[in-house]
C-alpha cells in the first residue's frame, strides 16, 4: 500500500523553443493530437479496467504487477522525455503500462472505503479530474491565464521537485518504510495540505501541455510531435487523477 503513494509526474522541457519547424512537409496538427489524445485516453482506460480486474482476482500478486507496470512506465516516459522522435512507439506502450496501474490503485482505493460513506470515491475523483481539465482548459483558451516564460520555468521547477521528492521516497522506502509515516504523506492537515498543493501544480501542468499543443501546431512542428504532446497530456491527466484520488483518500480518512 506504502508505495502507491507515490506518482510519476514527468519534468519535461520546452520541447518547442528555439526549433524551426517550418521547413517540415508532414506537420503536425491540432486534428491529429486530438486523435492521438483520444486513442491514448482510451488504451489508459481499458487497460486500467485489466489493472482493477487483476487486482481483484490476484489480490497481492495483481498489486506487484501494477508496481511493476508503474516502473515501466516511468522508465518509458524518461525515454519519450529525451526521445520525442520515439514517441509514436513509447507514448502507446505509457498509457498501457499506467493504464494497469491507474486501475490497481483505483481498485484498492475504492475497496478501503467500500463500505462507509466514500464508498465512490473513485467515480468522485474521475469527475474531478474532468471538471479541472475544463477550467484549465477554459482558463488557457480565454487567456486569463497566460503561459510565459516565467510561468513555464517556475512550475516546470515545481515538477520537477515533487518527482524528485516521490522518487527519492520511494528509494528510501525500500530500506526504510518509515519515510511513508513522514506528515506530508500522512492523512492530517500536512498531508492534506500537500496534496492540495500538488494537485494544484498538476492542473497548472496542463496548461504547459495546451502551450505544447498550440505552439507545435503554429511552429508546424514534425509530425511526431502529435505523439509527445498527446503523451504530455496523458503524464498530466493520469499524474493529476492520482493525485486528486490521494487527496480525497486523505480527506476520508480518519484523523
Amino acid at each position: 500500500m506504502n508505495s502507491f503513494r507515490s506518482s510519476n509526474p514527468v519534468f519535461r522541457n520546452d520541447v518547442m523553443t528555439g526549433h524551426n519547424f517550418a521547413v517540415t512537409t508532414s506537420p503536425m496538427t491540432l486534428a491529429g493530437t486530438m486523435q492521438k489524445s483520444g486513442l491514448l485516453l482510451a488504451i489508459t482506460v481499458v487497460m486500467a479496467a485489466v489493472g482493477w480486474m487483476l487486482t481483484a482476482s490476484m489480490g497481492s500478486a495483481g498489486l506487484g504487477i501494477a508496481i511493476g507496470c508503474v516502473i515501466i512506465g516511468f522508465v518509458i516516459a524518461l525515454i519519450t522525455f529525451f526521445k520525442p522522435q520515439a514517441s509514436p512507439i513509447t507514448a502507446p506502450l505509457y498509457a498501457t503500462f499506467q493504464g494497469v496501474f491507474v486501475g490497481a490503485i483505483s481498485f484498492v482505493t475504492s475497496q478501503m472505503f467500500a463500505n462507509t460513506q466514500w464508498a465512490g470515491i473513485v467515480p468522485m475523483a474521475v469527475v474531478a479530474t474532468l471538471v479541472a481539465f475544463a477550467v484549465m482548459f477554459a482558463l488557457y483558451a480565454t487567456r486569463i491565464i497566460r503561459v510565459t516564460q516565467m510561468f513555464r520555468s517556475v512550475v516546470m521547477g515545481a515538477t520537477a521537485a515533487i518527482m524528485i521528492l516521490y522518487v527519492g521516497s520511494f528509494v528510501v522506502s525500500l530500506f526504510w518504510s518509515g519515510v511513508w509515516q513522514i506528515p506530508i504523506y500522512g492523512s492530517g492537515w500536512i498531508g492534506i495540505g500537500f496534496s492540495v498543493f500538488v494537485v494544484g501544480l498538476a492542473a497548472f501542468n496542463l496548461l504547459l501541455d495546451f502551450d505544447i499543443i498550440e505552439r507545435g501546431v503554429e511552429g508546424r512542428a514534425p509530425k511526431y510531435m502529435e505523439w509527445y504532446a498527446s503523451f504530455a497530456l496523458m503524464v498530466t491527466l493520469i499524474w493529476l487523477y492520482i493525485e486528486i484520488l490521494n487527496l480525497l483518500r486523505k480527506i476520508a480518512s480518519p484523523r
